[in-house]
């Protein structure tokens, strides 16, 4: 237990004891804060609302329904929306209106943060301005960015500098805009380069901003397919390097080894990784088994909410 959840707990002790006027030993422990939220990734349901299925605007309202209270937005689904100020604005009170923070925005399709040239990644920063004041006027802490490069996959460490370069710099630049709105902007693995946990870890040290952060993804450790092999990270090795700049975690129940090899996810062994590097923030849930989106959600709030009363 850190230091600040045994004042928690502490606290509450004591003020049981005096209230009852009984021995401070004698009364009950309360609850401190939980060990770790949970919110729950739009990209879960993205089936659903790619075939009109489901509405954007009820992914809160939905969400709620299977017991979880924060959500994490995918840009995709109000992609011509971020400077509707009257949609956002509804987005806002329905989530308000179901006790649901809003945490982040995922941010596809807005070009490459570690383009070639200057003058590419200025204009994939200035598209990305837009997210950062929509996530602001949410409520959110940040969005999250893709750190795709022009330089191509390779095993090469001349390509592994150069890539790591070319985002980095992007990066910094859109965290110099964002940290005027308070807003941290993450970076996920999410294949090639970023997908080496050693490679992100290294990258968001050299875009050198305190707005820069990571979402280690469990299982997006998959790096790249070479001849029909995938190519992988140790998905625990992984998380461990990309934790000490995590302001988030994405949760997909499975994870992998150095070797290509995909197997189902340890709850404990992730979660004890996780709680160590002291993150006590959300763990968003990023999976949806198609025709049973929502049961298989509900399966993994009720196995994690497990494991955290275990690791209590």
């Amino acid at each position: 237990m850190n230091t600040r959840r045994k004042f928690i707990k502490s606290a509450g002790l004591a003020s049981a004891a005096l209230g009852l006027g009984l021995p401070q030993m004698a009364c009950s422990s309360t609850k401190a804060d939980p060990l770790f939220k949970i919110s729950l990734a739009e990209w879960s349901l993205n089936k659903q609302l790619f075939a009109g299925k489901m509405d954007h605007l009820d992914f809160p309202i939905l969400t709620k329904k299977v017991g979880i209270s924060a959500v994490e937005y995918v840009n995709q689904f109000f992609m011509d929306k971020a400077k509707d100020k009257a949609y956002l604005k509804e987005m806002k009170t329905r989530a308000e209106g179901e006790g649901v923070r809003s945490v982040l925005i995922m941010c596809d399709s807005e070009g490459m943060m570690g383009a070639a040239t200057a003058e590419e990644r200025a204009q994939t920063v200035e598209n990305h301005k837009k997210w950062v004041e929509a996530a602001k006027f949410l409520g959110c802490h940040s969005i999250r960015v893709n750190a795709y490069s022009s330089v191509p996959w390779s095993t090469s460490k001349e390509d592994f500098d150069k890539s790591s370069d070319l985002a980095s710099d992007g990066l910094h630049s859109l965290c110099e805009f964002a940290d005027d709105f308070d807003i941290n902007v993450l970076i996920e693995n999410h294949g090639g380069f970023s997908s080496n946990g050693k490679w992100l870890a290294e990258m968001i040290k050299k875009a050198d901003h305190p707005r820069a952060g990571t979402l280690p993804d469990f299982g997006n450790f998959r790096i790249a397919n070479v001849n029909g092999k995938a190519v992988s990270y140790d998905s625990y090795r992984g998380v461990d390097e990309l934790m000490p700049r995590a302001k988030g975690v994405s949760l997909k129940p499975k994870v992998w080894d150095d070797n290509g090899n995909e197997s189902p996810l340890d709850y404990t062994k992730m979660m004890k990784l996780v709680l160590a590097h002291d993150f006590h923030e959300y763990v968003g849930i990023e999976h949806g088994e198609e025709g049973r989106e929502w049961e298989s959600i509900e399966a993994i709030r009720i196995e994690l909410e497990k494991t955290r009363t275990q690791l209590e």
